[in-house]
């Protein structure tokens, strides 16, 4: 009988250490991440993490922001052999739910790993950060006061339009870079402290996606091919038209698109107060925004 029991035992141990051995549950590494700059998307988008092996993207999870920045959660259960072997790390901002397991084409910041960390920050959302004009840093611009979408002449100070007309003919008014996929401009005039915006558009040489709906602007046409706004009939935000812009502050917003807010994202490369003595039809040049870059660090 002692012999028996012994050998039950001598099979249960086999047994266990049999299991043991076979478990293939892949362990699992935190990825840290120390990004501050972020604004809270609201319920119906989510921050996503990635991180990009040599056969494609694996998600290290979401999260959300609150209004004062501070991130639903900083560190994330990655698996380690995926972990050590990621080139790069990628956010991008999906939709939720999200029923598409790959990344959305908004991806705002991006890094390279370098050892155990990566730099990460938003230049990624230009097409070319290499040009002159590749960090929304270096952008410029211009605009006038005035109200070309219809025949008075007496409010001329309540439109906004971001072109140079110092020469003889209208030219360009914003220099900005070429924005990757998932992502628009947006013109804003930020009235009383309130903003409002003048349209959205991805070519600072041709009118904005809303020249031809605006609910704002007057009868006579849809103004020149570039990108602006008549502030002339209805109202928005408390603000009923016509109104001055003197006063206010003109805003460039980088935008990801889809968007679901009505304020300006964080990303703001041009602003500039229109002095309460400013002339109309002259150009007036934008000085830098509040924010033309977000950075951080990721580390594995």
């Amino acid at each position: 009988m002692k012999k028996l029991l012994l050998g039950v035992a001598a099979l249960a141990t086999l047994a266990f250490t049999s299991c043991s051995d076979d478990d293939d549950t892949p362990s699992t590494s935190s990825l840290t991440l120390d990004i501050s700059g972020l604004e809270n998307l609201g319920d119906e988008y989510r921050y996503e993490g990635w991180i990009i092996l040599d056969d494609g993207p694996v998600s290290t999870g979401t999260f959300s922001v609150d209004d004062s920045g501070a991130l639903s959660q900083i560190s994330f259960p990655t698996n380690t052999a995926q972990l050590a072997a990621a080139t790069n790390f990628v956010l991008s901002i999906e939709p939720n739910p999200d029923n598409d397991p790959a990344p959305a084409a908004t991806k705002i910041l991006m890094g390279a790993f370098n050892g155990n960390s990566a730099s990460v920050n938003s230049d990624n959302i230009v097409v070319d950060a290499t040009s002159s004009l590749g960090t929304l840093g270096a952008s410029s611009g211009k605009f006038i006061l005035a109200t070309p979408t219809d025949m008075d002449d007496t409010n001329e100070d309540s439109g906004v339009w971001f072109l140079d007309n110092s020469s003889v003919s209208a030219a360009v008014g914003l220099q900005l870079p070429t924005l990757s996929a998932g992502w628009k401009y947006e013109g804003w005039a930020v009235i009383n402290g309130t903003p409002v915006s003048t349209g959205t558009f991805t070519d600072a040489s041709m009118a904005d996606d809303n020249a031809a709906t605006s609910p704002f602007k007057g009868t006579d046409g849809n103004g020149p091919g570039y990108p602006g706004e008549d502030y002339l009939n209805g109202s928005a935000a408390g603000v009923t038209f016509p109104t001055s812009l003197k006063g206010a502050t003109i805003v460039i917003s980088v935008e990801p698109s889809p968007d679901n807010s009505t304020a300006p994202f964080t990303l703001k490369p041009l602003a500039q107060p229109v002095a309460a003595d400013a002339d109309v039809h002259t150009a007036i040049t934008m000085g830098a925004g509040p924010v033309a870059i977000i950075s951080g660090s990721v580390s594995r």
